[in-house]
C-alpha cells in the first residue's frame, strides 16, 4: 500500500489526534507554546499515531481514548527529539533549525520534560493499567538507549551494540504504539504481543534505513546534512559494517578520521567512497528488509482484515524510501 494512500485513509482520525496534540500546547506560558508548537508542527508523517490507530481499528471503532493515547505517544516521541538534539548538539531537525539552536538547551530540555509529563497524565486519566505499563516500559527503554549510545565507543563498537541501541531508542516506541491501541480496544494478550513484536521489528527496519540515508541523501530528504552521523561519531549500522569489513589500512584510516578534532565534508566523502567499495549500503538495506519481512510475517497471528494489510504496507514503506 502506498504510504500517502495509507495516511489518506486515516486522515480524519489523524485530524482528531492533531486537535488533541495542539490543544495541550495552549498554556499561559508563551515560550512553552511557541517552542512546543514549533517542534510538534515541524513535519513527519505521525507514523507512531498511525500504527496505534490502525492497530486499534483492527479490534473495533475508535473513541476518544484512542485519539488521546495517540497524542500521548506523539508527545513522548517529540520529547525525545528535544532531548536528543541537546545531547547530540544537533542544530537541524527535519530540515529546520533544531529548537535548541533557537531557544537554547535549557528551554528545549524543560519543554521536553513538559511534553513527557503531559503524555503520562493523558494516559493516566484513561485509567488503563496495561497502557500505562507499556508506555512506562518504553520510556525506561528509551532512556537506557540514550545512555547506551553515550557510552559506546567507535573503536570497539559492534553491530549487536547498535541493534541494542535502536531497539531501545526507536523500536520500542513503535512497539508500544502498536500494542496500546489494540489494548484499549479489547485485543487479547496474545494479539497485543503480536502487535508489539510487529512494531518492534518495524521500528528496527525504519531506523536502519534512516541511518543508511545519512550517507546518501541530501538535507532536503532527511533534514540534516550528508554524513551528520559520522561527524557526530555515531556508529550506526553502515559505519559499524565498514569498520568490520575494512582492510587493516582502511580501518586505521577510519579510526584516524573519527579521532579528528573536527570531521570535514571531505572526510565524509572518503567514508562514503569506502562504503561503496565494500557494498556496505546493500548489506545495510538487506538487514532492514529482513526485519521488515519479520514484521509482516508476525501479522499472520492477527485477524485477516484491511488493517492487517495496512500494517504490512507500513513495513514495505519503511524500507522503500529512496537511497
Amino acid at each position: 500500500m502506498d504510504i500517502n494512500k495509507l495516511i489518506e485513509s486515516v486522515k480524519d482520525d489523524l485530524g482528531q489526534v492533531e486537535r488533541e496534540i495542539f490543544g495541550q500546547l495552549h498554556t499561559e506560558i508563551p515560550l512553552l507554546n511557541e517552542l512546543g508548537q514549533y517542534i510538534v508542527s515541524s513535519g513527519g508523517k505521525r507514523l507512531r499515531p498511525v500504527v496505534l490507530i490502525v492497530g486499534a481499528k483492527m479490534f473495533g471503532p475508535l473513541g476518544e481514548g484512542i485519539y488521546k493515547a495517540a497524542s500521548a505517544v506523539e508527545y513522548l516521541h517529540t520529547a525525545t527529539l528535544l532531548h536528543d538534539d541537546v545531547v547530540d548538539d544537533g542544530d537541524l531537525r527535519r530540515a529546520r533549525k533544531a529548537p535548541r539552536a533557537i531557544w537554547g538547551n535549557a528551554a528545549s530540555v524543560l519543554v521536553g520534560d513538559y511534553l513527557l509529563a503531559v503524555s503520562f497524565r493523558t494516559l493516566t486519566l484513561r485509567g488503563n493499567l496495561t497502557v500505562l505499563d507499556v508506555i512506562s516500559h518504553a520510556t525506561s527503554l528509551m532512556a537506557k538507549g540514550e545512555i547506551l549510545q553515550l557510552i559506546r565507543t567507535f573503536d570497539t563498537a559492534t553491530e549487536q551494540q547498535y541493534l541494542d541501541i535502536i531497539v531501545h531508542k526507536t523500536a520500542c516506541l513503535f512497539a508500544a504504539a502498536a500494542q496500546i491501541g489494540a489494548a484499549i480496544n479489547g485485543a487479547t494478550p496474545a494479539q497485543q504481543q503480536a502487535l508489539y513484536e510487529y512494531g518492534n521489528r518495524l521500528g528496527i527496519a525504519f531506523q536502519i534505513v534512516d541511518d543508511a540515508l545519512d550517507y546518501v541523501a541530501e538535507r532536503d530528504k532527511i533534514g540534516k546534512p550528508l554524513g551528520a552521523d559520522f561527524k557526530e561519531r555515531k556508529v550506526t549500522l553502515p559505519l559499524s559494517r565498514l569498520l568490520h569489513v575494512a582492510r587493516n589500512g582502511e580501518r586505521e584510516e577510519l579510526l584516524a578520521l573519527l579521532r579528528k578534532d573536527a570531521i570535514e565534508d571531505r572526510d565524509v566523502l572518503r567514508v562514503i567512497d569506502l562504503m561503496r567499495g565494500h557494498d556496505v549500503l546493500p548489506y545495510t538495506l538487506a538487514e532492514a528488509r529482513r526485519y521488515a519481512e519479520q514484521a509482516k510475517l508476525g501479522l499472520a497471528a492477527l485477524p485477516d482484515c484491511r488493517e492487517r494489510e495496512m500494517l504490512a504496507g507500513l513495513a514495505d514503506y519503511a524500507v522503500a524510501r529512496e537511497l
